[in-house]
């Protein structure tokens, strides 16, 4: 998946981005003070935690579309973050979406000194963003479905994106799920989570 000579299935992917951002601003919607501590389906975070590693993942997509490079190198020192994750997290989401659709720069983007095609970037972004999405809606109480036509695109990127490598240090193993399950319930159970909002 890198340099120029590897075609992405995605036919627009900032398009799939605004509606991975779109979905999880709904989810946001939920979140009250008193929902910080709850557990999310990501085992090691509660929600307060996973709202911040949400905005690292769009500040990392920021910098790609900004400067066309990822360190994959936390910063030190304090986050650049307000106390209100959410509000912080929505106008984030706004300006990112805003970049990457008034981006007409097609050159790679270097994550960690790999040159990747530019549209894999927002593709990765809008898997990270929606799953996440979906996670919020369950440490809310309330699970939001993934919409089918959302989850289907974001399953192609999903297949390619994770791999056995990748599990089970940032993916559990596959959930299984029946024949007929939906795009979204699927999705889910790809990446290692219970579709049924379950924490795992």
């Amino acid at each position: 998946m890198t340099g120029s000579r590897v075609a992405w299935p995605v036919v627009d992917p900032v398009a799939l981005l605004e509606r991975s951002i779109g979905y999880t601003l709904g989810s946001l919607q939920l979140v009250t003070a008193q929902d910080m501590s709850a557990p999310t389906p990501c085992r090691e975070w509660n929600l307060r935690e996973l709202l911040t590693h949400m905005n690292d993942a769009l500040e990392a997509l920021q910098e790609a579309v900004d400067d066309r490079v990822v360190t994959l190198v936390p910063d030190e020192g304090p986050a650049s973050i307000s106390s209100d994750l959410v509000a912080a997290l929505r106008d984030r989401a706004c300006h990112l979406l805003g970049s990457w659709a008034g981006s007409a720069d097609s050159a790679p983007v270097r994550i960690g000194g790999v040159p990747v095609l530019s549209d894999i970037v927002p593709s990765a972004g809008a898997l990270e963003i929606a799953v996440h999405g979906w996670d919020v809606s369950v440490a809310c109480g309330r699970p939001r479905p993934i919409p089918a036509a959302l989850a289907d695109e974001l399953l192609t990127c999903a297949a390619l994106f994770v791999t056995d490598v990748d599990r089970p240090a940032r993916f559990g193993p596959p959930v299984e799920v029946v024949g007929d399950a939906d795009p979204g319930r699927r999705l889910l159970a790809f990446l290692g989570r219970d579709p049924r909002g379950g924490r795992i």
